[in-house]
């Protein structure tokens, strides 16, 4: 039996216990892919990740993500909240407000957001329009008017998501989604907020086919969706999203984009476990 510095961290939160949670174990060296995968299943959370130390010399660590299902090659709130709870566990990260996260899709820069951290939203494993075939599925599935949906696209950056645009964030709050109908497709849900909302737009994730019916608050989808709707014109350089309306919770998530055109997903993380696992 091993032991090992454990940390359960709060993403996106707007308040106590309002984000997305992601368990995080320290210095997970000596852990096997399939021990990895087991506790995974067993926090059923959707994100469990372990830090351990980095392969590239660029990074300050490395980052395991496992859903109850699957590993990821990237995902957004585990970004967050295994760089801060890394940090708060002593971390020195080597460059000065900048953290280097190496995981599947490579390297994840993280920095400053005022009193909390952003990452860049990485380039695309897939994007472009969806087929008439698959959109169809996928609209149909979430129980959408397709007359509600103002543009789709392929927004991969590691976890498969498809995003839709919605007329409003009312569209996307009267979703009663299939969720066997979704199947495999992970699919990303955005509407604006009308003038003087809690935020500029509302986004809904599922992703049935990773154990995760519907994700509370989602980094990546996030990602995905400021790429693609800035680029395009669809939505501004900087604007808010709220997350996990449905689920009862009240995520917050900051989208940013740089004098470059790099687009940044910030929120707050906040430590609410903290203990040692042994396995």
């Amino acid at each position: 039996m091993t032991t090992f510095d454990f940390s359960q961290v709060d993403v996106f939160a707007s308040g106590p216990l309002t984000g997305n949670p992601v368990a995080v174990v320290h210095d997970a060296v000596g852990l096997t892919d399939e021990q990895m995968a087991a506790f995974a299943s067993w926090t059923n959370l959707s994100e469990t990740t372990f830090l351990l130390p980095p392969t590239d010399p660029s990074a300050d660590y490395r980052l395991r993500i496992f859903t109850p299902a699957a590993e990821l090659p990237f995902a957004g709130h585990p970004t967050l909240g295994s760089a801060h709870a890394w940090l708060e566990q002593g971390g020195n990260p080597a460059g000065e407000d900048e953290v280097v996260q190496e995981c599947g899709i490579g390297l994840v820069s993280l920095r400053r957001d005022g009193a909390a951290w952003a990452f860049r939203a990485p380039g695309f494993l897939r994007s472009g329009p969806v087929d008439e075939e698959t959109l169809a599925r996928a609209v149909s599935a979430l129980g959408v008017p397709p007359e509600r949906v103002r543009a789709s696209s392929w927004i991969d950056n590691g976890p498969g998501w498809m995003g839709l645009l919605l007329e409003s964030a009312e569209d996307v709050l009267a979703l009663d989604p299939d969720h066997a109908a979704i199947g495999e497709l992970d699919l990303g849900v955005i509407g604006p907020h009308s003038a003087g909302g809690p935020a500029d737009f509302e986004v809904r994730a599922f992703c049935p086919e990773l154990a995760v019916p519907e994700d509370p608050v989602t980094g990546s989808l996030n990602a995905g969706f400021a790429v693609w709707l800035v680029e395009a014109g669809l939505a501004p350089a900087d604007y808010t999203v709220r997350q996990g309306t449905a689920l009862g919770r009240a995520g917050d998530v900051r989208i940013t984009t740089d004098a470059v055109g790099d687009q940044w997903v910030g929120g707050t993380s906040h430590t609410v476990i903290r203990g040692s696992l042994t396995i």
